[in-house]
């Protein structure tokens, strides 16, 4: 039997036949839905293009091994899937899209626009969009009259310690976006959102930028995890702290 007649589906896998039907992640999401399916399984239905049922099984499960669950693909990139043997450019690249596309549903997706006049509301939208990442990226989101947001703006996004944003680049978004207020937003990958002391220095400077332009620093938000947090919250709010 050759290599063909062992990839996953071949309708003369022999081999297939003889393997149990809760060994087939492709003849159990037809019986019975995705929703049944293991971790392992589903990444094994993405990996199985080329490998026969048994090893891309094998493999899939080593990839949530080593990843630890599901969710701790998150921070992966094409190199992390790499390293393990049967993980090739090709399926590391389709992977790491597929996170994030799942990284990109979980944003909120609302007819309205989404109000950012609250710490925790704008916590909330963020989460989602920081989860999983290892380099710091900072983001100015512009608003409307009503701090309704009308556009987000990724202004830098740096390494795994630092993002440094000017406010030259923050307002600029903000003017030609036609913004009348702005909330600024990064990310701490430790997960601790407590400001470092640069985090201070550019929330001074775009405070006092904010004035010269005439549009309202309503806020700088630092969105972390909560079980990395101190205070429980998993982010820090400058207007909430009295520096804003």
């Amino acid at each position: 039997m050759n290599q063909t007649q062992l990839e996953l589906g071949h309708p003369h896998d022999t081999t297939g036949r003889e393997i149990a039907c809760g060994e087939q992640p492709q003849q159990r999401l037809e019986s019975f839905g995705a929703a049944a399916l293991s971790d392992t399984e589903l990444v094994a239905l993405i990996l199985q293009t080329g490998l026969a049922t048994r090893e891309v099984l094998d493999v899939s499960s080593r990839l949530i091994a080593e990843a630890g669950s599901l969710h701790g693909f998150a921070g992966w990139q094409p190199v992390d899937f790499e390293r393990l043997k049967g993980i090739g450019r090709v399926k590391a690249r389709q992977l790491t899209a597929l996170v994030e596309i799942a990284r990109r549903m979980m944003k909120p997706n609302t007819d309205e626009p989404v109000m950012m006049n609250r710490p925790e509301l704008i916590a909330e939208y963020f989460r989602p969009i920081v989860q999983g990442l290892e380099i710091e990226k900072f983001w100015v989101a512009c608003l409307n009259r009503k701090n309704r947001l009308k556009k987000l703006v990724e202004v830098t996004s740096g390494t795994a310690t630092s993002a440094l944003a000017h406010p030259r680049e923050v307002f600029r978004a903000a003017i030609r976006e036609g913004a009348t207020a702005v909330v600024c937003v990064h990310n701490h990958p430790s997960g601790d959102p407590a400001p470092s002391a640069a985090d201070l220095q550019v929330t001074r400077q775009l405070r006092e930028a904010s004035k010269a332009v005439d549009i309202d620093l309503l806020d700088h938000v630092i969105v972390g995890r909560a079980g990395a947090d101190p205070t429980g919250q998993g982010w820090y709010s400058f207007r909430a702290s009295g520096l804003v």
